[in-house]
């Protein structure tokens, strides 16, 4: 620790000699001052820790240099000692600690009283200090905690987790962990950046361990010269590596609070993110072997179809499309059953068979929704679900076509886009059903066939996303697959949508 500094103010030579003396000898470095305007010039950007300042200086009181010491925010915290000869009585101490001094000594003073109040009143400021200083630094942990908390990525998180920890110990820092392809990803620097960095070899037990490291084996990060880094790793899982978080050494508050809180947090977030990633990994992969995997080959037609799961969630959807040649003749659906969990998955499965089985016995559209409802009213009578359903005839471009509460297919020709209305109850309903909606695509002519993920938004009416698809939908490049992609990319929030999005897409060559 560096040596103590007081600053002596006295403008009697003798009596400043003797003050210097004592405390000199006790191991403290003293510097001096005359006046109290030279002791306010010597404070701003001083390494003093006390002053010992006497009563009667020829410029002013030293009560008023005190006060001005206490109310300047650079150095307030700043203990005082006022010692003189003169004002002695009971108006004058009680003057000098009402306006800021920590203590009063009255000449004649003996040196060991001087020695233990200074060393009582800065063990003191010491303690105020660690105290505050804890106090500021746990208020930007939970402020760092709500950032690494609020996430959505582990790339994201050890990011917010290296701004927290730069903000509280204020120097370089280190954030390590292992990432999804299993090797180790370290974010370092302000702003902090992401990059590979192998992980420790190190066996750590579950729980957390602090230990002080040499800074060449931390050396992904500039150390300030000289400097030992301090390491806490925390872990919660014997099958999982433990979180890494270095710090300048001189940083630390004794006991390591703060940095071994922290380094927790960081593990207990970063172990519910790849909880996160591994359930929605599972999703996803049974969400895609409950539909169709490849695309039937029909002369004169081109097809494409694009599914995106739901960014914000974990569980699987209900949105599924088909496409099978039957007799001739291209079936086409997409629907949506409502919710978002394993049982939607399920009824999803069930209503896409129960509408291919009802398809191949040779019912036209509007008769395999009417089948498919009864289906679904007598064995799940408590779920929903949106379709579009038609039959396509690739030589001729006859479409017959039945909905069931399902949104507008799109249809654009050399004339301009139109969205095409067959109306219908979603199923699950009991109501009759319109006859089945007839028309020709045109050789040139997409159809566009889409679940609501795509045009719908929490925020804006259902009008807007259908315009926008619209817009979209103006240029329809010569790859139809480039096309869908284009507008998954545009409408579907980059990725970040709440819904799955489901699209389908024609064209007669």
């Amino acid at each position: 620790m560096k040596p103590t500094t007081v600053l002596v103010v006295d403008d009697s030579a003798p009596k400043r000699y003797l003050l210097v003396s004592w405390l000199t000898r006790a191991g403290f470095t003293v510097r001096q001052a005359e006046t109290g305007g030279e002791a306010l010039r010597v404070l701003p950007g001083s390494d003093v820790d006390l002053v010992v300042l006497d009563v009667k200086l020829p410029d002013m009181s030293g009560f008023d240099v005190c006060e001005k010491i206490k109310t300047d925010p650079a150095y307030g915290t700043m203990p005082v000692i006022h010692v003189s000869a003169h004002a002695v009585d009971v108006v004058d101490r009680t003057q000098g600690l009402n306006r800021g001094a920590d203590a009063y000594l009255v000449e004649p003073i003996e040196p060991d009283e001087l020695i233990a109040t200074a060393q009582a009143v800065l063990r003191y400021y010491s303690a105020r200090r660690r105290a505050e200083s804890l106090a500021e630094r746990m208020v930007r942990l939970a402020e760092a905690t709500l950032a690494i908390n609020t996430s959505t990525t582990l790339s994201g998180l050890i990011e917010a987790a290296a701004a927290g920890a730069h903000e509280i110990f204020g120097g370089p820092v280190v954030v390590l962990t292992e990432g999804v392809d299993g090797e180790g990803m370290a974010a370092v620097g302000s702003p902090p950046v992401v990059r590979p960095w192998a992980l420790p070899d190190d066996d750590v037990a579950v729980g957390s361990v602090v230990r002080t490291d040499d800074a060449t084996a931390w050396d992904v990060v500039r150390w300030p010269e000289g400097e030992s880094v301090t390491v806490a790793a925390a872990r919660l899982r014997h099958d999982r590596p433990p979180v890494w978080l270095a710090v300048p050494t001189s940083s630390q508050n004794p006991g390591f609070p703060v940095l071994r809180q922290l380094s927790q947090t960081v593990a207990a977030a970063v172990e519910a993110q790849r909880s996160y990633d591994e359930e929605h990994r599972i999703a996803v992969t049974l969400q895609r072997s409950l539909l169709q995997s490849r695309l039937p080959d029909v002369p004169g037609l081109e097809l494409t179809m694009r599914y995106e799961p739901a960014a914000a969630q974990t569980e699987v959807g209900g949105d599924f499309y088909e496409l099978t040649m039957l007799d001739g003749r291209l079936l086409v659906a997409i629907g949506d059953v409502a919710g978002h969990s394993l049982h939607a998955a399920t009824v999803m499965a069930e209503v896409r068979h129960a509408v291919r089985a009802y398809a191949v016995e040779g019912h036209p559209p509007g008769e395999v929704l009417r089948l498919v409802n009864s289906f679904m009213r007598a064995v799940l009578p408590a779920d929903s679900a949106t379709i579009c359903l038609l039959t396509l005839e690739p030589a001729t471009g006859r479409v017959r076509m039945a909905s069931a509460g399902h949104l507008p297919p799109l249809l654009v020709t050399a004339d301009g886009r139109q969205f095409l209305e067959p109306h219908g109850p979603l199923l699950g309903i009991n109501a009759p059903r319109p006859d089945d909606f007839e028309f020709v695509l045109p050789p040139g002519g997409t159809l566009v066939l889409y679940t609501d993920g795509l045009v719908e938004r929490r925020d804006a009416d259902i009008d807007v996303g259908l315009a926008a698809l619209a817009e979209a939908a103006s240029t329809v490049e010569s790859n139809l697959d480039a096309f869908s992609r284009r507008l998954m990319t545009e409408l579907g929030d980059a990725g970040q949508q709440a819904d799955d999005i489901a699209v389908v897409a024609l064209r007669r060559r």
